[in-house]
């Protein structure tokens, strides 16, 4: 770095050197020039150094802004890829914790590659991510405790046992946000995939986010890559938003999904474009005879410009795990391109619960396996104990005002014989068959419902009702609470 010295200045040193060049003292004198360069240089560029942390400023919008910023540097973070943060990452939230009341604290995370483990985060906090900033997600096993299966699920989704905690972590809080410049998680997945398809894990998957058991949940405008398994899975929780978030993942990736609300109240899901080996945005509410037992649904769920590309699995799927129930699910302005099919619902026997109150309205598809997809044996089971008797409910099911081109089928539709998924309705809604797609359009049984401006002509169990009768498929009116929640504009420096 350049100091600049004034030109008058410059030229009297100069002369003064030119004097004392032939002086026996010339040498001492000249060491002490240089030394007291080097000083002032050190000073200068100490001053910029500390300048320019002092200038690295950012904003963003979120639920809630915070009174206390650190950076991970300030607790031995070293960003070179290599070496392990996971007890830096410990030691700052940890710190952190001091502040664990409504003025809150962040985490702010610089530019560079950080190495860690498994962390868990606290409530009234704000992890904040670089736009440079990569979270490197260790390969090393010792970095990711083990804890019990959900309970809902009754056990791992991989093995019977437990299942490794998820990259970043939290349970019982309040007030939480993941967030950055579009700063990157790196799950480095690969392994894990094959240790997956080797059937070696002892425990199931890590997950890179996982919230449970909380309230006031805000992950935004990030991009997460090569997820171990699910990228994002708030649990147990409500008032959740999800917006501008990236994820991609081969689209080979075992179970990989995307965005999975599990037993969870009045979430958002906004602006998000996601490329994945499963489910891009995959509905949940417990497993079988312990998401019966537990009994917590999800309801009030907003899907809205969600982008996915998914050859394998759903844009959207409900199920299978739907054991507590899923009810009021609203979903528009849905993008999807080369995936299976449009909107999926799996259950089977033995799951119980309900899929119900679902409305999906202006869905654009192209290349697809199927626009529309219901599934009443999906034989996935947690163990031989479920309940034969347990049949699910599937009813006022609502797709309207969309255009699907390059559709292997229009419709998949299969209830279960002695539990028909009534409720059914589609309205304005046009499917371009590929030209080489060699089944029937529409395939139907044990179903009820009635469809209006349908092309292909639909099965005969959703006869067409004329356009008067429109109106039965309409996309609710009123709002979610959490679609009112403003958030607050914060700023820092740090």
């Amino acid at each position: 770095m350049a100091t600049y010295i004034p030109q008058t200045n410059t030229k009297v040193l100069f002369l003064i050197m030119e004097l004392l060049w032939k002086s026996h003292m010339m040498k001492v004198i000249k060491l002490g020039y240089v030394l007291l360069l080097v000083t002032l240089l050190n000073s200068k560029v100490s001053e910029s150094k500390k300048d320019k942390i002092i200038s690295t400023s950012f904003e963003y919008n979120a639920i809630n802004c915070r009174a206390n910023s650190v950076s991970l540097k300030d607790f031995g973070g070293v960003g070179d890829g290599k070496t392990s943060n996971t007890k830096a990452f410990q030691s700052a939230i940890s710190h952190l914790s001091k502040y664990d009341s409504e003025e809150g604290s962040q985490l702010y995370v610089p530019a560079g590659k950080w190495l860690t483990g498994s962390f868990s985060l606290i409530s009234h906090f704000t992890l904040y991510l670089h736009k440079d900033a990569v979270l490197l997600a260790s390969q090393d096993v010792k970095e990711w405790p083990v804890i019990k299966p959900l309970p809902s699920y009754g056990r791992g989704r991989d093995a019977a046992a437990g299942r490794y905690s998820s990259l970043i972590f939290g349970t019982n809080l309040t007030d939480v946000i993941v967030t950055g410049d579009n700063g990157t998680i790196d799950g480095q997945g690969s392994f894990w995939w094959q240790e997956f398809h080797k059937k070696k894990l002892k425990y199931t998957r890590p997950y890179l986010i996982e919230l449970m058991f909380t309230d006031n949940i805000q992950i935004s405008n990030l991009t997460l890559l090569n997820s171990p398994s699910w990228n994002i899975h708030p649990v147990y929780s409500s008032n959740i938003i999800i917006k501008g978030v990236t994820i991609i993942a081969p689209i080979r990736s075992p179970n990989t999904d995307g965005i999975n609300p599990d037993s969870c109240t009045n979430t958002k899901i906004e602006d998000c474009y996601i490329v994945s080996g499963d489910d891009c945005v995959a509905v949940k509410s417990g497993w079988d005879e312990y998401g019966i037992k537990f009994g917590w649904p999800t309801k009030q769920l907003i899907i809205r410009r969600l982008t996915c590309i998914s050859p394998y699995s759903a844009t959207i799927a409900l199920g299978s795990e739907m054991s507590g129930g899923i009810q009021d699910v609203r979903a528009e302005d849905i993008t999807a391109v080369h995936t299976e099919s449009g909107i999926r619902i799996k259950t089977a026997v033995g799951r119980g619960g309900y899929v119900k109150d679902i409305y999906v309205k202006r869905m654009t598809m192209h290349t697809m396996k199927w626009a529309f997809w219901i599934t009443g044996n999906y034989g996935s089971h947690a163990d031989k104990n479920y309940d034969h008797n347990a049949l699910p409910e599937i009813k006022n099911i609502n797709y309207r005002d969309m255009v699907a081109e390059d559709v292997s089928m229009a419709a998949n539709l299969e209830g279960i014989s002695n539990d028909p998924f009534t409720g059914i309705c589609i309205s304005n809604v046009t499917i371009s068959i590929a030209a080489k797609a060699k089944k029937q359009p529409w395939t139907c049984n044990d179903i009820q419902g009635i469809t209006s401006g349908v092309t292909p002509k639909p099965c005969d169990l959703l006869p067409d009702q004329g356009t008067e009768e429109i109106k039965d498929c309409d996309f609710p009116s009123d709002y979610l609470p959490i679609d009112i929640l403003e958030l607050k504009k914060c700023s820092y420096s740090i």
